[in-house]
């Protein structure tokens, strides 16, 4: 490192951004448990896909030792997180609920939610009875349908439950067949002033996505400064970055003409990458942002589960294919017990080296997938 600046063999390079991507995200031997691992991430998200596990699963398999694809959900009631959006909707560590509330709420004269009318009669609900079904609400209070944010109808009870989440006066308690429970949230503590919060959360997220494109960090907490300063404030991630550059809490450098961003406190990785081969699912921080993905490792990677079959050049759900620290391809398979089909940018690596750990892989992988049999 010089003047805070990434350098190999003396000059900035993307062979040094590809190393603290992996380095800094994966763990060299994955030796922690769930509820350290999310503890430590801050945030996993989520994803309900299932081809082969979801997201929230896949991106901790590589992280946790002998994690079994649904061990989120089995063990979240006794976690302590939340599920909840920051850049994207996921698992948040519930110590970030004093950065996170109170959030601006556009629907309010002076942008502040209280719950009043009907919204105040669930959450008394909620509070009376404990962990709450959507259906109890309703049972209790009628089944009125109401337009939600995807052009359809839901139950009104059920669209208040959401939103005394969103502003953190229920959380989720668990879900039944996919379905949120909800129960009343902790009493927050004193808010925070809204820069505190929004640089505390702004490099969070630079954290998890390190290192990150200014830019791609700039639009991930967009909707966090508009959750936490409301509109007054000049919308996107920039000014509270410069300031965080300002202060030495970031570190940057330009990389082939992109400004990479980092807190400064973490330290390089410096070895070499393990001889391992890792199966990520698309929503892994390691291959999160399209943009650095194109630059470090040199093609254009799609997420092609909303692509229409006949143009899908990858697969429904191509996971992309890690081996040391580059991207050399993508891996799908349907579900437990199912083949894994593997593809190359540009051909296998030769030697046994390679195949002994995409085998190691496979295997990990087809025992994490053991658990979701039918």
């Amino acid at each position: 490192m010089s003047d805070g600046r990434p350098t190999l063999g003396g000059v900035s390079s993307i062979a040094w951004v590809r190393r603290q991507a992996v380095g800094w995200s994966l763990p060299r031997d994955a030796g922690t448990t769930t509820a350290a691992a999310v503890a430590g991430l801050g945030f996993v998200q989520a994803d309900p896909i299932r081809a082969p596990a979801r997201a929230q699963d896949l991106i901790l398999r590589q992280r946790v030792r002998g994690y079994r694809a649904g061990d989120l959900d089995r063990l979240y009631p006794a976690l302590d997180v939340d599920e909840d959006r920051l850049y994207a909707y996921g698992y948040v560590a519930r110590r970030l609920r004093r950065y996170l509330y109170p959030r601006y709420d556009r629907h309010t004269p002076g942008g502040r939610f209280v719950p009043t009318g009907r919204a105040a009669d669930v959450l008394e609900f909620v509070r009376e009875n404990g962990v709450t079904h959507p259906r109890d609400v309703q049972a209790h209070l009628g089944h009125e349908p109401a337009p939600n944010a995807w052009g359809g109808t839901s139950s009104a009870t059920t669209l208040d439950l959401e939103r005394l989440r969103q502003h953190g006066y229920l959380r989720v308690a668990d879900r039944v067949a996919g379905v949120r429970r909800y129960e009343v949230a902790p009493p927050p503590d004193d808010p925070l002033e809204a820069g505190e919060r929004l640089r505390a959360l702004t490099l969070l997220v630079a954290r998890i996505l390190a290192p990150a494109p200014a830019a791609t960090l700039s639009t991930a907490v967009s909707p966090l400064v508009l959750w936490v300063a409301g509109p007054r404030r000049r919308p996107g991630g920039l000014p509270v970055i410069r300031d965080l550059l300002d202060s030495g809490e970031l570190a940057a450098a330009d990389v082939d003409g992109v400004r990479y961003v980092w807190p400064a406190d973490l330290a390089p990785v410096e070895g070499a990458p393990p001889a391992r081969v890792r199966i990520l699912t698309p929503f892994d921080p390691v291959v999160w942002d399209r943009r650095r993905f194109g630059q470090a490792w040199g093609w254009e990677y799609r997420f092609e589960a909303y692509t229409p079959v006949a143009k899908r050049v990858l697969g429904y759900y191509a996971m992309p294919l890690l081996w040391r620290d580059r991207v050399i391809g993508w891996a799908t398979c349907a579900g437990p017990g199912q083949e894994v089909e593997v593809g190359y940018v540009d051909g296998a690596p030769a030697g046994t080296t390679y195949r002994a750990a995409l085998s190691a892989e496979l295997e990990r992988l087809h025992a994490f997938l053991a658990a979701e049999k039918p």
